[in-house]
């Protein structure tokens, strides 16, 4: 909902929201990786990042089929045989043994004039598909992102984790020491002390939890990132809270403008509206300019030539012309198809109200958490001080 916060400078806010459920404890760390650093490093090599923008790169590409229908198609082609017979007859018209060359060059070029302005809604559904490429381009980055940062804070709260349960470790084993002094000295019982070893065992096998639940979420971080999982580091300890700037009316403005899912949902549709044109063109006839031009070569080499013919042949040949086609029935298919596109269309336009709507109340849902959780922190640190 807040990707756009990021365009308009409030990176913070994007920030807040994925820390909502973070507690930020202290912790030392021999060396520390920031937030923006995993950003910075997930959007140079994650793949699904590579993959999106080649994807828009290939929808930005397809916009030249939009130009191409407004352009003629020109081909070429050429022609050499060799012909040899070996003719025996009674007749006096014998060739005896012959061979024929024959070489021919063509150019031809059709141009559609009209096609039912199938061409401009060709073109302009091209455009739209390379608009939607880059938002999808741009909401799989921004996905990415949210990932990597949800890797990377639940990386920093396994962390912490961690340092609370070896202090809870730490405090089960000076318990159980001091439970085998007072048994030594004739002052505790024996329930006491098994108790206080059953609680140090729990304690160390949540321990060996947690660190496999550290392991986890560092392979993870790494993932996203696209490292070897193996790879070692320890993210900074420190997780900065800033006030939130924007009101819940500047969100919701921003989200309903700039949300990379709600544009993409926006040029999907423009795009069913312009198939819905080319659907509808077939119910127009179509004119084309058909053009030719080629060169023909013939040479005749024999034992026997009738006096007075000709060995070789040239010849040139140019045609023009307009061609125009109509479809009056072909079994209901084109009637079939413009129902189709229209019914698409329509879903469409369903998909993106639905996506609108979730957004209005994700946005409302999300500012209302966030107000909570700020409480909640307050309260929460109020308790630290006490316990302390």
């Amino acid at each position: 909902i807040f990707y756009s916060i990021i365009r308009a400078g409030q990176f913070p806010l994007l920030f807040i929201v994925s820390t909502l459920f973070i507690v930020p404890w202290a912790f030392a760390s021999p060396e520390e990786m920031t937030v923006e650093d995993a950003i910075r490093l997930g959007l140079k090599n994650n793949y699904d990042i590579q993959i999106a923008r080649n994807t828009a790169e290939i929808a930005d590409n397809n916009k030249g089929k939009g130009l191409a229908n407004f352009l003629p198609v020109i081909d070429t082609n050429s022609d050499l045989r060799y012909d040899n017979t070996n003719e025996n007859t009674s007749s006096p018209m014998n060739f005896g043994d012959s061979v024929v060359r024959t070489s021919d060059t063509y150019l031809s070029l059709t141009w559609t004039l009209f096609d039912g302005f199938r061409m401009f809604a060709d073109k302009k559904r091209y455009d739209e598909l390379a608009m939607s490429g880059e938002y999808e381009a741009r909401d799989r980055i921004e996905r990415t992102v949210v990932s990597i940062m949800g890797a990377f804070f639940n990386l920093v709260q396994q962390e912490q984790l961690l340092d609370v349960i070896r202090d809870t470790l730490a405090v089960s084993k000076r318990r159980l020491e001091l439970e085998e002094i007072r048994r030594d000295l004739g002052g505790s019982s024996s329930t006491d002390l098994l108790n206080a070893r059953v609680n140090y065992n729990n304690d160390q096998s949540t321990l060996l939890d947690q660190q496999l639940a550290v392991t986890i979420a560092l392979n993870e971080l790494n993932i996203v990132l696209a490292r070897d999982p193996l790879t070692q580091v320890v993210v900074k300890k420190e997780i900065v809270i800033p006030p939130l700037a924007l009101g819940y009316e500047e969100i919701l403005k921003l989200a309903q403008e700039e949300n990379s899912t709600l544009m993409t949902a926006r040029f999907d549709k423009r795009v069913a509206e312009e198939d819905v044109r080319i659907a509808k063109s077939v119910f127009w006839p179509r004119l084309s300019l058909n053009g030719n031009y080629g060169y023909a070569d013939r040479a005749l080499f024999g034992d026997e030539i009738i006096p007075g013919t000709d060995r070789k042949r040239h010849s040139i040949d140019s045609t023009v012309g307009l061609f125009l086609s109509f479809n009056v029935f072909n079994g209901n298919v084109d009637r079939i198809n413009f129902q189709n596109a229209r019914l698409d269309l329509l879903n469409r336009d369903l998909s993106l109200k639905n996506i609108e709507n979730e957004i209005t109340g994700l946005v409302r849902e999300t500012y209302t958490t966030y107000q909570k959780r700020m409480a909640k922190v307050k309260l929460e640190e109020e308790n630290t001080l006490t316990a302390q």
